[in-house]
C-alpha cells in the first residue's frame, strides 16, 4: 500500500516540478526578451509583473522535489555520534515539522488569496489577479507538506528514507 502511495506521490511531485521547470523556462524567455528590448530602447512592457508572478511557480513548484531528493539544508554534525534510532527519530520529527510549516504556509497564503479576491488585487502593470498565483502557491505548499508527511510515515513504518534510497542503492522506488 505504501509503495502505491509513494508512486502516486512521486507522480504528483514530478508534475509539480515540471510546472516549476516550465516557469523557469518562461521566466528566462521573458527576461531575455526584456534585456534585448532594453538594449534596443524598448523594454518588454510588464516584464516585472510576469517575472514576479512566475517566480512563485518556479520556487514552490520545485519545493516538493527538493525535499524528495534531500536537497534541503541539513546539519549532520552529530549524526555519526548518535545511534541510528535517534537519527531516525530526528528525521521523522523534522519531516513532521516541515509538514506543519508548509501546511501553515498554505493556510496563510490561502487566506491572503481570499483577501486578494475580495479586494480585487492584481499586478501593477498587466493587472494579473494575484489570487491565481497565491492559490497556486497554496497547492504547491500542500504538495510539499504531503510529501514530507509521507516521508515521516515511511521512516516510521519501514525505516526507509526516500531521500537516501535512490542515491545510495540505485533503487527507483
Amino acid at each position: 500500500m505504501l509503495v502505491i502511495i509513494r508512486k502516486l506521490a512521486d507522480g504528483i511531485i514530478s508534475l509539480s516540478a515540471a510546472l516549476g521547470a516550465l516557469g523557469l523556462i518562461f521566466e528566462v524567455i521573458i527576461i531575455l526578451a526584456d534585456v534585448i528590448g532594453r538594449a534596443m530602447g524598448s523594454p518588454l512592457y510588464g516584464s516585472q509583473d510576469i517575472v514576479t508572478m512566475t517566480m512563485v511557480i518556479l520556487l514552490f513548484g520545485a519545493m516538493a522535489l527538493c525535499d524528495r531528493q534531500g536537497g534541503h539544508i541539513s546539519v549532520d554534525l552529530f549524526e555519526r555520534s548518535y545511534p541510528a534510532v535517534l537519527n531516525r527519530l530526528i528525521d521523522v520529527f523534522s519531516a513532521l515539522l516541515g509538514t506543519v510549516i508548509f501546511v501553515g504556509i498554505a493556510y496563510a497564503v490561502n487566506e491572503s488569496a481570499k483577501i486578494s479576491t475580495m479586494l480585487n488585487l492584481s499586478t501593477n502593470l498587466l493587472l494579473i489577479p494575484k489570487a491565481w498565483f497565491q492559490n497556486g502557491l497554496s497547492i504547491f505548499a500542500l504538495i510539499t507538506a504531503a510529501g514530507m508527511a509521507l516521508r515521516a510515515v515511511e521512516l516510521t513504518l519501514s525505516g526507509r528514507d526516500i531521500r537516501k534510497v535512490d542515491t545510495d542503492k540505485g533503487d527507483a522506488a
